[in-house]
């Protein structure tokens, strides 16, 4: 029986599809023929896409802070055929300094930019691997390769979330299966709803902490220049490509952001060098 991927015909597994670049990626899947399966926490938010496509698009219920539940939503998802293409991409960010967070504040954090995305991508890769290949797309942010304050969870999960998937990618590249980082940067999502803030404290109102915070209760959507719309089309079309890049920056701010942070790391490191040969043993 041929599969969805021999009739040109693939299968998207796609998390936080309810709204954002998830909802976008959603539907350029759909536009473009292909079936989705896509989870969510309110079904609801998905109503118009299923009236529109049908069986094409199959919703599922997934809190992503109770992992027990991945393993029964991707054998779900499984059930109907081989999955090409799973997307990660649910998230939002805790803002406050590291010091005002709370202990669940940054076990959620961690546990949904993190511990999910890691578990989900497990759990397909035998699939994947029986079935002679497949695409993992990791939605990560210019936030996992540079630091900014009030974000530090954040980039915790973030930055992890890059070093499990360079890693994993070269754990399974033999079975033609390809694993792609997305690093968008400022992009019209809606984000801002998905920000969750500390309870401020004094010693961190009037420092980078409150700056920060302050920009971000305050800015309005003119400063998200990156259009989702474009941003998804961009992910469809690696996803079409037989050797993806393991990173994909996309924004003109995260390409300046990142050429900036790799350069400064690499002249630190530099200055290093002699530092670091001082430590061997001496013959």
């Amino acid at each position: 029986m041929p599969t969805p991927s021999d009739k040109g015909v693939r299968r998207w597994f796609i998390t936080g599809a309810s709204g954002g670049l998830g909802r976008h990626l959603t539907e350029h899947a759909l536009r473009c023929g292909d079936r989705v399966t896509a989870t969510v926490r309110r079904p609801a938010a998905l109503d118009d896409l299923r009236a529109a496509y049908g069986d094409q698009l199959t919703v599922q219920i997934l809190d992503l802070t109770r992992p027990a539940d991945v393993d029964h939503v991707v054998a779900g998802a499984l059930r109907s055929g081989p999955v090409d293409i799973v997307v990660n991409n649910a998230g939002y960010a805790v803002v406050g300094a590291a010091e005002e967070m709370t202990v669940e504040q940054i076990r959620d954090q961690i546990e949904v930019l993190l511990l999910a995305p890691m578990l989900i991508t497990r759990a397909f890769l035998a699939p994947m691997r029986e079935q002679g290949g497949g695409r993992i797309i990791q939605i990560s942010s210019v936030g996992g390769q540079i630091g900014t304050p009030t974000h530090s969870s954040y980039h915790a999960g973030k930055w992890g979330l890059e070093g499990f998937t360079e890693s994993v990618s070269r754990e399974v590249s033999d079975f033609g299966i390809r694993l792609t980082l997305v690093e968008p940067g400022a992009t019209r999502t809606g984000f801002g709803s998905a920000l969750r803030y500390t309870t401020e404290s004094a010693p961190y109102r009037d420092n980078a902490v409150g700056r920060t915070r302050r920009y971000l209760e305050t800015a309005d959507d003119s400063v998200f220049t990156g259009d989702p719309a474009k941003v998804a089309a961009a992910i469809y079309d690696t996803t079409r490509h037989p050797d993806p890049p393991l990173r994909l920056a996309l924004g003109s701010d995260t390409y300046e952001a990142i050429h900036t942070a790799l350069t400064e790391r690499l002249t630190a490191l530099e200055a290093q060098k002699d530092r670091a040969a001082s430590v061997a043993f001496t013959h």
